[in-house]
């Protein structure tokens, strides 16, 4: 656990939480309110820019990831409209999505084609079921393309779901069904890792590494391990290569197997590149090193593709990419682009072997959701991967993605942040002093909320935890779009260079 998240812990007075949050962004850090935000201009041209917001102040929404002073003493951020890679507020003002939506919005927010597919099916069929063997041709449909689209490694079945956070509770559900019905009732242990990111209900948060999904929520649930977050730049050891590091981190993954005993331990669930976490891609050679180690105890590998599937890095799966043959597989998000809720599992045949005969023995398959396999939202899906195959989205993430890595690695030297990182898509910056993992702003300072406040003050929305941002633009932005984005980035970052060369001279 870096020095950031001990001090997050050590918090205790409720009411400062999350004041380092900008309007509109995930924290999963939350930090006291930063200096700036007490008293600033950009605040107050922000609250100018949302002046017609004054009625949704103290709103009547539990907000999602969201502290109750923000909804109590700052006004929303409401977007009322999207239109290709751009989204705009009540107000009209104009955001380039640096962020598609939550890293979903794959192809943009005004596809005709997913509307005309969405408004097609309600009216033909706006509902029903897949229990009892009763469902729709778009859920048959969709789990066929799925299945050929898949090819890391061959899949048998495809389960429907509503969520990421979903498919993450059916995972662990499956795989208990999988364990007992091989009589090995004592194989109920998951091992995630430390920053991931697997969703936010009772399951899905446990597996998530990140302490403020846990926190007064008495999680996580006590059969869930952790273990190394694989970010080599935070963790390795002086003069350890990339190789090293991986080698290290698979044998204290073999030695947390041994310690809690291979016979106790489930499955294994990676995200190929860490997303909420702080984006963090693999070093070299880990997953390689990782899959021999669970292969070896007989462990399942859940290859959780929420954040990178369809394209995201470059490649149609997260699992192509890092040569990942898994067992079992999340998917959600740009699955229908997020114009319609919908995730899903892919199921091995082996598993789905072994729950095939368990049901019939026990003369059903009793889990499921009423919309699992929505009609509407299946008929989305199958549209929206249409469209990455007619337009050839992979090769277009492709020729944008260096473009976009190399414009935003360039600012790599600023004495502000520490590293930047990604592939593909998508990309993080961790602000630091001296450059260095070690030496973190005061958590006050809120130096990535400030960035990102400057970056809505110039018209790009992004994402804040702690003291990183993360972007993963639509797969759509186009090339001009991707060099306002550089553009934006670097008027923040010297505003905030600025803003933090302030800060450190009133501290002397």
């Amino acid at each position: 656990m870096n020095s950031l998240l001990r001090s997050t812990l050590k918090i205790k007075n409720a009411s400062s939480l999350a004041r380092a949050v900008v309007s509109g962004n995930f924290q999963e850090n939350p930090l006291q309110a930063p200096l700036w935000s007490r008293s600033n201009s950009t605040q107050s041209s922000l609250a100018k820019d949302n002046s017609t917001n004054e009625g949704f102040k103290g709103h009547d929404m539990l907000a999602p990831f969201t502290a109750g002073w923000q909804t109590t003493d700052s006004k929303p951020l409401i977007i009322d409209k999207s239109e290709g890679s751009y989204v705009y507020d009540i107000n009209g003002k104009k955001y380039l999505d640096s962020l598609a939506g939550l890293w979903c919005t794959a192809l943009g927010g005004s596809e005709p084609r997913l509307v005309d597919a969405a408004i097609a099916q309600l009216k033909k069929l706006p509902f029903y079921h897949s229990f009892w063997n009763r469902t729709t041709k778009p859920s048959l449909d969709l789990a066929k393309e799925l299945l050929e689209i898949f090819t890391a490694r061959k899949m048998a079945k495809a389960f429907f779901v509503n969520s990421g956070s979903e498919a993450n509770d059916t995972q662990v559900k499956l795989v208990w069904y999988y364990n007992n019905a091989l009589g090995r009732p004592d194989k109920k242990k998951f091992i995630a890792r430390a920053k991931s990111y697997h969703g936010s209900t009772l399951i899905a948060a446990s597996l998530s590494g990140l302490p403020a999904l846990h926190q007064k929520f008495d999680l996580p649930a006590p059969f869930v391990l952790h273990t190394d977050c694989p970010h080599y730049w935070r963790y390795h050891l002086p003069g350890e290569t990339e190789e090293e590091f991986a080698t290290r981190l698979a044998n204290n993954l073999e030695e947390l197997i041994l310690k809690e005993g291979p016979e106790t331990i489930a499955a294994f669930i990676a995200e190929p590149v860490m997303g909420a976490g702080g984006v963090i891609p693999p070093p070299a050679t880990y997953f390689e090193k990782v899959q021999a180690i669970v292969k070896k105890y007989d462990i399942l590998f859940i290859a959780d593709e929420v954040i990178c599937a369809f394209g995201r890095l470059g490649t149609m799966f997260g699992c192509d990419k890092y040569n990942i043959k898994p067992d079992l597989v999340s998917l959600a998000k740009a699955l229908s682009s997020a114009y319609l809720p919908i995730g899903a599992v892919l199921v091995s045949p082996e598993v789905s072997e072994v729950i095939h005969s368990q049901s019939n023995k026990l003369g059903s398959f009793s889990h499921g959701f009423t919309y699992s396999g929505h009609p509407a939202s299946c008929a989305v899906a199958i549209e929206a991967l249409k469209i990455y195959k007619e337009r050839n989205i992979v090769d277009h993430v492709n020729k944008v993605a260096p473009r976009f890595q190399e414009g935003i690695k360039a600012f790599s030297d600023s004495p502000i942040i520490g590293e930047i990182r990604g592939t593909g898509l998508i990309l993080g910056t961790e602000f630091t002093d001296n450059k260095s993992p070690n030496d973190p702003f005061p958590s006050e300072w809120g130096v990535a909320a400030y960035f990102g406040a400057q970056c809505e003050k110039h018209g790009m929305l992004i994402r804040v935890a702690g003291d990183n941002i993360m972007m993963s633009p639509p797969y759509i932005i186009s090339p001009s779009e991707v060099d306002e984005l550089i553009s934006i980035y670097g008027k923040a970052l010297k505003e905030t260079e600025k803003r933090v060369q302030e800060l450190k001279s009133q501290r002397k």
